[in-house]
C-alpha cells in the first residue's frame, strides 16, 4: 500500500521549507483528507506521490514514497492547457482502458456522473466544458483505469450539488483507499475517516505536519478543546509565575535595602544578609528553571483577516437589478429561457443548477448589464482568476498599481493580514496557489469599497479553515451578493434566496 517516510519539501524560489519529517501510510479502508491553509504543500503533496515530475520545476524534496505494485488515479486540481485543446474522445483515448471499456459499464459510469453518455466519443474540445463537465470527465476517465489508490486534488471544485451527493457515496463506497484535499467542509465530515493537516507556523518558518484517525468534526472540537486547555494552563502558570515573581521583587528589594544600611559594626548581621541574598539568589535560579518548563501558549495557523467597509450598505427599497433574458446562450446552444431576476436592497442571491446549464454565463451577463451603472459599485470574483489577475504581476503590483510608498505600504499590509510571506508578495501572480489568487481577489474586493458583489464559485479554493472566516465576511457585508454555489455550507450560512438555473429559467428553491 501506500507509504511515505520522512518527507522533507521545501520550495526553490525562496528555499522555504513546506513540509518535513511527514511519515503516513495509507490503509486500505483509509478515506484520509489534507487539510491546511493555502500554499501549505496539499496538492504538491499529492503530486509527489503519483509523479515527482509534475513538481520538479518548483520543488525539492527527500525521503521514500514508497508506491511499489499500487497502481495510482490522479485528479489534478486543473487541467493542462494541453489537456484543454484536446477533444473529448482524444482526452478520453490516452488511456488503453477506454477502448477495452464495454458500452454498457461506460454508459453506467456515464450516468452516474450525470454526463451525456455520447460525451467520451465527442469531438468538442475539453476547453469549452464548464468547470463541473471538465472535473466529472477526469474522474470518469480515472474510474475507467480501475485504480488501486485514488488521488483526488479538489474533487468537489466547480460540481454541482447533485454530484457532490454521488462523490460522497462513492468515496464511502468504493471500497479503495482514497488520499484527497478538499475546501468542501460538507464532503469532509461526510467521507473522511483520518485528518492529515499541514500547518505552516512561527510565521510561515517552521512546516508542522498532524495525522489524526478522527472524522472532520471531531479532529476540529477536540483540537479546539485542547488548544482552549493549552491556552488556559498557559495563562495560570503564568500568572502563577508573576506573582512569585512580585513576592521574589520584595524579598529581594528588602534584603538589598537592609544590606545598604546595615552598620559596619555589626558584622555579624552582615553575614547573616549575605547568606539571606545567596538563598534569594537560588530562589530566583529555581523560578527561572519553572519558567522554562512553563507550558507554551499554542502557536498554530491562524484563519485570515478580512472585511469590508462597515459603511458599505444599499437602501432596502433600492433595486439592485432588474435582470431580463429571453435566451441564454453558448456559442449557437441554447442553455435557457425566458430568464428574470430581481434583486432588491442588501439581498444575497445565490444560483444553484446542474453542470453545463450556465451558471457562469449568466452571472457574466448580470455583471455586463451592472457595470455601466453610476448608482452602485460592483465587484466581480470569476470562477477563472486568469479572466481577471494579470499573472506576470506580483500581488502587490497588483493591488498598488500606482507605485506610490504609501499604497505600496498599504498593499503590503493587506497581503500580510492574509497570511502572504514576504518572498509570496513578490512572487508572479503566476506562481501563486489557487487559495492565494482567490485571497488576492477578494482584497481587491474589499480595498475597491464595492456595494454589490457578483461571485462566482467564492469559497471553492479556501481551506476548510479560512472558509468560515468567509461566510462570516460574506453573511455580516452590508452589500448586495449576486453568486453561484455549489458550497452547501455557504448557500445555508449566507444566502437568503437561493435560484436553479434549469432550461425554462430562474426557479426559487
Amino acid at each position: 500500500m501506500l507509504q511515505i517516510k520522512n518527507l522533507c519539501v521545501s520550495l526553490k524560489k525562496d528555499l522555504r521549507a513546506i513540509i518535513d519529517g511527514f511519515s503516513f501510510v495509507l490503509g486500505e479502508s483509509d478515506r484520509a483528507v489534507i487539510i491546511g491553509e493555502e500554499g501549505n504543500g496539499k496538492s504538491t503533496l499529492l503530486k509527489l506521490i503519483y509523479s515527482p515530475e509534475l513538481a520538479e520545476s518548483y520543488c525539492e524534496y527527500s525521503g521514500e514514497i514508497i508506491t511499489r505494485g499500487v497502481k495510482l488515479g490522479y485528479l489534478p486540481q486543473e487541467m493542462s492547457a494541453n489537456e484543454k485543446a484536446l477533444a473529448v474522445a482524444d482526452f478520453c483515448a490516452k488511456i488503453p482502458e477506454f477502448y477495452d471499456t464495454s458500452p454498457k459499464v461506460l454508459g453506467k459510469l456515464c450516468r452516474e456522473l450525470d454526463l451525456p453518455a455520447e460525451l467520451p466519443f465527442t469531438e468538442q474540445l475539453t476547453g469549452t466544458l464548464s468547470g463541473g463537465e471538465r472535473v466529472k470527465l477526469q474522474l470518469l476517465k480515472i474510474l475507467i483505469s480501475e485504480p488501486d489508490v485514488l488521488l483526488l486534488d479538489e474533487p468537489s471544485n466547480d460540481i454541482d450539488i447533485a454530484t457532490l451527493e454521488w462523490l460522497e457515496r462513492f468515496i464511502n463506497g468504493c471500497g479503495k483507499p482514497v488520499l484527497f484535499v478538499s475546501h468542501d467542509e460538507t464532503l469532509i465530515e461526510n467521507t473522511a475517516n483520518v485528518i492529515i493537516h499541514l500547518e505552516q507556523i512561527r510565521r510561515k518558518t517552521l512546516p508542522r505536519a498532524s495525522v489524526v484517525k478522527s472524522s472532520y468534526t471531531e479532529y476540529i472540537n477536540s483540537r479546539s478543546r485542547a488548544l482552549d486547555k493549552q491556552e488556559q494552563d498557559a495563562n495560570k502558570e503564568k500568572a502563577e509565575l508573576n506573582a512569585k515573581l512580585v513576592r521574589f521583587r520584595r524579598i529581594e528589594q528588602s534584603v538589598e535595602h537592609a544590606q545598604n544600611v546595615i552598620s559596619r559594626q555589626d558584622p555579624g548581621g552582615a553575614r547573616l544578609l549575605k547568606k539571606k541574598m545567596h538563598a534569594v539568589k537560588s530562589l530566583e535560579k529555581r523560578i527561572d528553571r519553572e519558567s522554562e518548563d512553563m507550558t507554551e501558549r499554542p502557536d498554530i495557523e491562524e484563519a485570515i483577516f478580512l472585511r469590508f467597509d462597515e459603511k458599505i450598505n444599499v437602501p432596502n427599497g433600492k433595486t439592485v437589478a432588474e435582470f431580463e433574458l429571453p435566451e441564454l446562450t453558448l456559442g449557437e446552444t441554447v442553455l435557457a429561457r425566458d430568464i428574470h431576476l430581481t434583486v432588491k436592497g442588501a439581498e444575497k442571491v445565490c444560483i444553484t443548477g446542474r453542470n453545463g446549464i450556465g451558471k457562469t454565463t449568466l452571472l457574466k451577463k448580470i455583471a455586463e448589464s451592472l457595470f455601466p451603472r453610476r448608482d452602485i459599485v460592483c465587484g466581480y470574483m470569476p470562477q477563472d482568476y486568469f479572466d481577471l489577475l494579470p499573472m506576470d504581476r506580483t500581488p502587490v503590483e497588483y493591488l498598488a498599481p500606482s507605485g506610490r510608498k504609501e499604497d505600496t505600504t498599504r498593499a503590503m499590509t493587506m497581503l500580510g493580514s492574509v497570511k502572504y510571506t514576504a518572498d509570496e508578495m513578490a512572487h508572479s501572480i503566476l506562481e501563486l496557489s489557487g487559495g492565494q489568487k482567490a485571497k488576492l481577489v477578494f482584497l481587491k474586493l474589499t480595498s475597491d469599497g464595492c456595494n454589490v458583489l457578483l461571485l462566482d464559485e467564492p469559497t471553492r479554493n479556501f481551506s476548510p479553515m479560512s472558509n468560515p472566516v468567509i461566510r462570516e465576511i460574506l453573511r455580516n457585508y452590508g452589500g448586495a451578493i449576486i453568486s453561484v454555489s455549489h458550497d452547501r455550507r455557504y448557500i445555508s450560512e449566507v444566502c437568503g434566496t437561493v435560484y436553479e438555473l434549469t432550461e425554462n429559467g430562474l426557479s426559487r428553491k
